[in-house]
């Protein structure tokens, strides 16, 4: 019946939403990862990491409201806080569209619905939700997210999305992860059946070898989860691939790929920017 007053968030990307739609000030605690807004984050208590957040110090803040994602968050965590009677809304979009749609419910939940910044935020979350406005054929796109091991991510994946929506295609988009690792890599028959039944394959390891093959012609490298650096995109420039030849290994956010909510939505022009000037250069 009332806007959570007392809410602690286990989410970067929720710390910037919440303010995003001016309900900011309800957050009475974050993790280490909840960088943005600065001026926000820098007044609250921080109670731990996403994946190893302290249960006791939240607790004893009694919060009204936790906000959670199911991908990020640890499922025991999230167990013992419900069975301590705190209420948890755990949140796994998995695309841009999913993005949008939480917003508006995480401005009905908090009672801010009718004003002008969360109008303004999911009306704009709206219209990003077009294809290419230029109608240009999509620039085939590998975007890792790891380094060692070499890691990437396929279709069923937020990030894939965004690079749909931006203007490319993932190379990668119809890769599973295999199980074991050597499976992965090409070593040995892969598990099936009741072994892999509920294990995550949407971010398969891989090998130089494989990316040279598919011949992207954009490499995206998000500075997170993994801060990629110069010398990463250099490796990745020595291979035989189109983007290499034509100066298309571009360092980038991973927050406007990968943070859900606002800050996606505020992303999609800046991504698809980039998009427009690699064509450009590929010519």
């Amino acid at each position: 019946p009332v806007a959570p007053r007392r809410v602690v968030s286990l989410v970067p990307s929720e710390t910037y939403n919440l303010a995003a739609i001016g309900a900011g000030e309800a957050l009475i605690a974050r993790t280490d990862y909840c960088e943005l807004p600065t001026d926000l984050v820098a007044k609250l208590p921080s109670i731990g990491g996403t994946k190893n957040p302290n249960l006791e110090a939240i607790s004893d803040l009694s919060p009204d409201l936790i906000l959670a994602n199911q991908e990020e968050n640890s499922k025991k965590d999230l167990e013992t806080l419900a069975q301590r009677g705190f209420r948890i809304y755990v949140a796994f979009p998995k695309s841009f569209g999913d993005g949008v749609a939480h917003v508006a419910r995480l401005a009905r939940i908090f009672r801010v619905e009718r004003t002008p910044a969360a109008k303004a935020l999911i009306a704009m979350g709206y219209a990003g939700m077009s294809k290419d406005p230029n109608g240009s054929a999509p620039i085939s796109t590998f975007c890792p997210i790891w380094m060692d091991p070499l890691m990437t991510l396929n279709r069923e994946t937020f990030m894939s999305d965004m690079i749909t929506l931006g203007g490319g295609k993932n190379v990668f988009g119809d890769r599973e992860r295999k199980y074991p690792l050597k499976a992965d890599l090409g070593e040995m028959s892969a598990w099936n059946g009741d072994r892999v039944a509920n294990r995550d394959t949407r971010y398969p390891r891989i090998t130089k070898e494989e990316i040279v093959a598919l011949a992207p012609e954009l490499v995206l490298l998000p500075d997170e989860p993994h801060p990629f650096t110069e010398d990463d995109a250099n490796m990745f420039r020595a291979l035989d691939i189109p983007a290499a030849k034509t100066g298309n290994v571009v360092r980038t956010s991973g927050k406007d790929l990968s943070w859900y909510g606002a800050r996606s939505i505020e992303g999609v022009e800046r991504l698809r920017a980039i998009f427009r000037d690699a064509r450009e250069r590929r010519g």
